[in-house]
């Protein structure tokens, strides 16, 4: 498991339906050692902080798996290191394989599995096309963001190593599905709330959902 590009990006204004639009979603590959900070790398800035960046988000990773898929489904686009707005692109990580509150060791910091990604308009105005919301959501290939638990350095070729597997061992895809309504097993939902590292607002969610099965099985 290793990182293959590390890519950052401040943000810049561009023209959405009309309308100027500020975003941080254009990433480029970066070379030599980047610093990873509490709340983003080096180099790297998101513009909407009400939905992006923080300390649940402060970087993102997407599996390099992922890309012959998407040069299959969008053969006109030319696809890059960076191009879905990952500040890691990454080899041998999956949706899959990483479960919320895993611990990972990349380059010299330390960083935990916090959530999937969850598409917004951005995405379509990076692809121009106004269909990326639903195709990105549909295809479970989501990526996941991280907390920052120690602060390092990480650069295209560093190693990743998982140090720590939280112990409710529920996966990324899980929590896409319970967070997509594809699932909706109170179980599920129990052990992801147990999960410290879940973020609050998906918290709040999960626990409204437990409520309204409770009372429609009253």
């Amino acid at each position: 498991m290793k990182v293959l590009s590390v890519n950052v990006g401040m943000p810049r204004e561009v023209i959405w339906n009309g309308t100027p639009v500020l975003t941080g979603i254009f990433k480029e590959p970066v070379r030599g050692p980047v610093r990873v900070n509490r709340l983003n790398l080096a180099g790297d800035r998101q513009a909407d902080l009400t939905v992006h960046g923080g300390p649940a988000k402060a970087v993102y990773g997407y599996p390099v798996e992922h890309y012959e898929y998407w040069q299959r489904e969008l053969p006109e686009i030319r696809l890059f290191w960076g191009i879905f707005g990952e500040n890691l692109t990454t080899e041998g990580l999956s949706e899959e394989n990483l479960c919320i509150g895993d611990r990972l060791k990349i380059g010299s910091a330390v960083l935990a599995v916090t959530q999937p990604r969850m598409p917004c308009y951005k995405l379509e105005l990076k692809f121009g096309r106004g269909d990326m919301i639903k195709r990105f959501a549909e295809s479970g290939r989501s990526g996941f963001y991280f907390s920052v638990i120690k602060a390092g350095e990480v650069s295209a070729g560093s190693e990743v190593e998982i140090v720590s597997r939280d112990a409710n061992q529920v996966t990324i895809a899980e929590l896409n599905d319970l967070l997509l309504g594809r699932k909706h097993d109170p179980g599920l939902i129990q052990r992801t709330l147990n999960v410290d590292v879940l973020p609050d607002y998906w918290r709040a969610n999960l626990v409204q959902r437990l409520e309204m099965k409770f009372t429609a099985d009253a």
